[in-house]
């Protein structure tokens, strides 16, 4: 279900292959979701919050560089939208995760596609037309 798309690529090969690993990441989550093998999907969850967390911060510093190295002129706001990602990711309470596992999953992957799609349309692909 979530994949990358030819609309979402940049043409910037560093950065289009990490946006290729973010969109794996959430489809693990939308594979988790769907498995009905799985009853208990609470450490799985928290598994992959954290992977997606850890691989967005190697990512975010990634893009940052190259946005650095070409003096891109929106590189403040991209940095500020980078710190929001983290900041929500690292905010999902275990507890509530706990509580209600179906809902956990699918606020965690709505919120990773709005923020993908959009920020890759809205946002990153604006770096390749420096």
């Amino acid at each position: 279900m979530y994949e990358m798309k030819n609309e979402y690529l940049t043409g910037i090969e560093m950065i289009d292959e990490e946006h290729t690993k973010l969109f794996e990441i959430a489809d693990k989550l939308y594979n988790l979701l769907n498995d009905q093998f799985i009853p208990d999907k609470y450490d799985y969850i928290l598994e992959v919050v954290g992977e997606l967390k850890d691989y967005a911060k190697k990512h975010f510093a990634d893009e940052e560089a190259y946005m650095e190295k070409i003096n891109y002129k929106r590189m403040f706001t991209q940095k500020i939208q980078h710190a929001e990602f983290v900041e929500k990711m690292s905010s999902y309470n275990p507890d509530k995760i706990d509580a209600d596992q179906k809902e956990a999953c699918m606020d965690i992957l709505e919120f990773i596609n709005n923020w993908l799609v959009e920020h890759i349309l809205e946002n990153d692909l604006k770096i390749a037309e420096k």
